[in-house]
């Protein structure tokens, strides 16, 4: 005779001591994945620098943070829902300090660059965990005032990375820039263990997709190492860009036929899921682009210090802290169709506007202006984006919707980053020349302004409000098309 499965542990009231704990573990954990997002880009001039490496190796300083990531993210929710959600979320934390500790360390560009790469595996881990541990833990009434405060705190820390980045790099150095997550690390798993509950799904099981995780990321390692290296135009590099084609299809025929895929065909029967995915794919090939570029523009041509060229990204980030909850709402009474076109044209003008900044230029007059038409694209654009991906989907795959989206928005900045400087005509020692790269600025940026616009017309091709009390189309009974709006993962809200 078996024995009766434990009862659950009751929920969390998020105003005791314990939901306060769960808060804080959260917020420790996702700001380590936010702040290396925010910071890592200031201090790549500086990297390049003192390993005396190429533009190639800049491009993989970020590319291998992405490319682990973006294929595992998935991996990592399934993890949690089968094995336990506080157990993986305490592994990826381990993981990414031990990730962050060897990139501190590196004697050299390759370990640095294979750091970055478990650094991501870690992230893959630990972020979707983040949420679910609210989801699992705290009582339902409390859950959105939770998420909210998870979501606040986090812009907070967003607001801080850029100055904490570039003083870390004017200063201490740019290591200290990862070695800054291992205390973060150290205070965060002891409070995991003694105060958050365990929670799993009941009804996950033990099969995971891991031949469909294995070709999503190989297509996408291989695709980005001939973007990078198609300069050398080698036989390797047909090579690998062949062989990440052909994964990729092998990917697409391999989720077709699993009974249990990492990406499960049938949720693509959303023709709305569909087209916000595009949507996402172009505004964050875009975003990543701009802001990969931007910050070396700032240093190598405008003579910003580190500091001061991450204090110049700070108004997207302030924009975005102070209005996206009034663009969700707006979102909600129009539709997600204007904010979704208008969102991307408005990125795409402060793209066109960064042009302006060349040698010496001014803040206020070249900088600023260029930065806040950007952060209102982003305001305009984010929120709805998020709520139409959920509210586009069975409530009740909301999480494995969120997942997908992630995991779009990474896969379109690695292939972003490796793509744009070779249709700049960067060469690899550009950003060690102000007059080179500038040049080299000058054809990227009218490129992301195009990928935006791009974006802008398939939202307004393709997505369409939905009629009120309309049944949802992967529905079997009657339900609302719309969702209550949900925070994504705060790793694509901080370019």
């Amino acid at each position: 005779m078996t024995a009766p499965a434990e009862p659950p542990e009751p929920a969390v009231p998020l105003a005791s001591a314990r939901g306060r704990w769960i808060l804080l573990t959260t917020v420790l954990g996702s700001s380590m994945a936010l702040l290396d997002s925010t910071v890592v880009n200031v201090a790549l001039p500086r990297i390049g620098q003192d390993l005396g490496a190429d533009l190639a190796v800049l491009q993989w300083t970020v590319n291998a943070y992405l490319l682990t990531l973006a294929g595992l993210i998935l991996v990592g929710g399934a993890l949690g829902d089968r094995f336990g959600r506080r157990r993986v979320f305490v592994l990826g934390v381990a993981w990414f300090a031990v990730g962050s500790l060897l990139c501190g360390i590196a004697p050299n560009a390759g370990v640095l660059i294979g750091a970055r790469a478990l650094q991501g595996i870690g992230g893959a881990l630990l972020t979707p965990g983040s949420l679910a541990l609210i989801q699992g833990s705290i009582r339902p009434g409390d859950r959105g005032r939770a998420v909210g405060l998870w979501s606040g705190l986090g812009g907070v820390g967003a607001a801080v990375g850029p100055f904490l980045g570039g003083w870390l790099v004017d200063g201490p150095g740019w290591r200290w820039v990862f070695l800054l997550n291992v205390p973060l690390a150290a205070l965060c798993i002891p409070v995991a263990l003694r105060h958050v509950p365990e929670s799993r799904d009941p009804h996950a099981h033990g099969r995971f997709d891991v031949l469909g995780a294995v070709l999503g990321a190989g297509s996408l390692a291989l695709l980005t190492y001939a973007l990078i290296e198609a300069r050398s135009a080698a036989a390797p590099v047909a090579a690998a860009a062949v062989g990440g084609v052909l994964m990729g299809v092998a990917f697409v025929y391999v989720e077709r036929r699993r009974a249990d895929p990492m990406v499960p065909p049938s949720i693509f029967a959303s023709r709305q899921f569909t087209a916000v995915n595009l949507v996402t794919l172009c505004v964050y090939a875009a975003f990543s682009g701009f802001f990969f570029l931007v910050v070396l523009q700032l240093q190598v041509v405008s003579g910003y210090s580190a500091l001061a060229a991450g204090a110049a990204l700070l108004p997207t980030t302030v924009l975005m802290l102070l209005l996206s909850a009034r663009s969700g709402e707006l979102g909600e009474r129009i539709g997600p169709r204007i904010p979704l076109t208008v969102g991307p044209l408005l990125c795409a003008a402060g793209t066109l506007l960064m042009l302006r900044v060349g040698p010496h230029a001014p803040y206020a007059t070249d900088v600023l202006p260029a930065m806040v038409v950007m952060g209102m694209g982003m305001v305009t654009l984010v929120a709805p984006l998020t709520a139409t991906v959920l509210a586009s989907v069975d409530p009740g795959r909301a999480g494995l919707a969120s997942g997908i989206n992630n995991a779009a928005a990474r896969a379109a900045g690695l292939l972003a980053v490796a793509a744009l400087p070779l249709l700049a005509g960067m060469g690899p020692e550009a950003y060690r020349s102000a007059d080179e790269f500038d040049a080299a600025f000058g054809r990227a940026m009218p490129w992301c302004a195009a990928v935006l616009v791009v974006g802008a017309a398939v939202a307004w091709a393709t997505v369409r409000t939905p009629s009120p009390g309309a049944p949802h189309p992967q529905c079997r009974t009657q339900c609302a098309m719309t969702a209550p709006p949900l925070e994504p993962p705060r790793e694509e809200s901080a370019p």
